[in-house]
């Protein structure tokens, strides 16, 4: 996998608006439809703000960083923050009956739905969202 791009974010909620430009200049790279760009931005923009916001509790001296690579046939992004970790697994289910009001919670549903593959490492402070390029 050849790294294309790398993103370095302070912890701030304004710091997620710099992904369009990223997301653009793959786009132009790639050539991939305005589809697969949907599918980005919602699936990347939910996973800077998790490390932003959830891992890096918008800890100012705390930094989240994305990785964009490419390997031809998969375009692959890589989050990590420096927070304290969670566990993914332990997530409460966000279409179960109790959670349907909830304002947040779904950002791992979205992904999930979103990219064709998602892998939690480094106890959730390292997340991989991989996309099919057809």
């Amino acid at each position: 996998m050849k790294l294309l791009h790398k993103l370095t974010l302070r912890s701030e909620y304004e710091e997620v608006e710099k992904l369009e430009g990223l997301l653009n200049k793959l786009q132009k790279e790639l050539g991939f439809d305005d589809e697969l760009y949907a599918r980005l931005m919602l699936a990347v923009s939910e996973a800077a703000t998790n490390a932003i916001v959830h891992g890096n509790k918008l800890d100012g001296s705390k930094k989240a960083v994305i990785e964009a690579y490419h390997d031809g046939t998969k375009l692959t992004f890589v989050t990590t923050d420096e927070g304290e970790g969670f566990e993914p697994d332990s997530l409460p289910d966000p279409i179960a009956e109790e959670n349907l009001f909830n304002t947040s919670g779904r950002g791992v549903f979205l992904m999930k739905e979103y990219a064709d593959e998602v892998l939690f490492e480094d106890n959730g402070r390292k997340l991989t969202l991989s996309f099919d390029l057809d």
